[in-house]
Parts: structure tokens; C-alpha cells; sequence
């Protein structure tokens, strides 16, 4: 799926010159944390946060912007331009959603803008975002149930698995395959578009699968 699929299409942005307060009132109103800063072509040239932004102002001045003082008339001269990251990391348009959360993860940020080749902006992704997308595609936003399987690392595995899920005329929302900490198997994670397993998972022990509790589960025993 194309991270342009998934992304927010209408965004807010701001020039360089923008003041701090107007930008702070910016992203209270909307309830927003990143900026894109674009030319007057609306190419990305820089990225700004409420991170950013508490940073160039006391805190109190950052909650009430309009008590008078030296410092908030000192502040208040502050252009985006002296405080957001310029040429910031970009996603281009032509990424799957796969491959922007794993520039999510590998940066540590919360969202980043996409692009075209050109540098144009068109849209910015966010991590929710990456989470709504990814809910609709394991469909795990249906009722339903999550079973845990171990299975041996060898072709054919994964077809017995929905052959006997099908055959009890179960749903499949989604099926995920995992590594597993014995490097000659994997952990299967079928999600059933039901609450009645009880016979699918006898049937699969009686096929020779092992079931694992998938609240057991996590990715930390897994030699990387």
C-alpha cells in the first residue's frame, strides 16, 4: 500500500518568515505537532515542532503568549527560519506504508512529509496514521480472535494452516508470520473473524501444530 493511501493529504503548513507565536496558535488550535515549512512553490525546505518550539521560549511565556515583557517582545521577533530543521528527511510519494514506518522507527519521529521528486509536498504521514492503516489492513478492526501457532520453517506450513481454518468455513481478517527464537521454525499469527475457536484449535493440535499464547509473545526473545 502507498504511504500517499495512508497519508494526511490536507496540510497545514507555514513559511520561514512566520512569527512563533502565530505558529504556537497554529498548533493549539488544530492540535497538531509538526509544521512543514514550504516556498512559496510549496517545496519542503524545512520542518517545525511544538518540540521546537518550547524550546525557544519559557514555559510560561509558551502557555500565555500575550503577557508583555521584554521577553516575549524579544521572542515575538523570532522567525520560523531561527528554529525549525531545514532540508528535514522526507518520504517520497512512491513508498509503501512499510517503508515509511521503518523510517519512523529507525529516526524516532512522530511523523514526516511526503514528497514528490521535485521536493513539492503533498501530504505528511503520522505514526496514528501508520496505525489506522495498518488496522485496516490486518482487520483487526473486526471482533475477533488471535491465535498463535508454531510451525516448522519449511514450504507448505502456511497452507495447512488456512486449509484447516477454511474448511471449518472461518473468516481470516489477516495472517501474519513472525521469527521465532528456535532459528528452524516460525510463529504464525492467524487473526479469525471470530470468538468461537475452540475446534479450529483442536483441529490444528491434532494436525501436529503447536499453539502459542499470543499474550505470551514478544519480539525480544527473537534473535535478531
Amino acid at each position: 500500500m502507498l504511504v500517499t493511501k495512508s497519508m494526511t493529504k490536507k496540510v497545514l503548513t507555514v513559511k520561514k518568515d512566520a512569527g512563533l507565536f502565530e505558529i504556537r496558535n497554529l498548533m493549539k488550535e488544530n492540535n497538531i505537532r509538526h509544521l512543514p515549512v514550504v516556498d512559496g512553490e510549496n517545496r519542503l525546505i524545512g520542518i517545525v515542532t511544538d518540540r521546537d518550539l518550547r524550546s525557544a521560549m519559557p514555559y510560561r511565556i509558551y502557555r500565555e503568549p500575550t503577557t508583555a515583557s521584554e521577553e516575549s517582545e524579544r521572542i515575538s521577533k523570532k522567525k520560523v527560519a531561527d528554529i525549525m530543521t531545514p532540508d528535514p528527511i522526507s518520504i517520497p510519494a512512491r513508498y509503501t506504508i512499510q517503508d515509511a514506518l521503518l523510517l519512523i522507527d529507525a529516526h524516532r519521529v512522530g511523523a514526516f512529509p511526503v514528497t514528490e521528486e521535485d521536493g513539492t509536498l503533498v501530504g505528511i504521514v503520522s505514526v496514528r496514521d501508520l496505525i489506522r492503516a495498518f488496522i485496516n489492513v490486518l482487520g483487526i478492526g473486526q471482533p475477533g480472535t488471535l491465535l498463535g501457532i508454531v510451525v516448522e520453517d519449511k514450504v507448505g506450513q502456511l497452507k495447512r494452516i488456512v486449509d484447516a481454518i477454511t474448511e471449518e468455513n472461518i473468516s481470516l481478517g489477516s495472517i501474519l508470520v513472525a521469527r521465532y527464537w528456535d532459528e528452524h521454525k516460525r510463529a504464525v499469527f492467524p487473526y479469525l473473524l471470530t470468538n468461537n475457536v475452540r475446534r479450529i484449535k483442536k483441529k490444528l493440535e491434532e494436525l501436529g501444530f503447536q499453539l502459542l499464547d499470543p499474550m505470551d509473545w514478544y519480539f525480544d526473545r527473537v534473535k535478531k
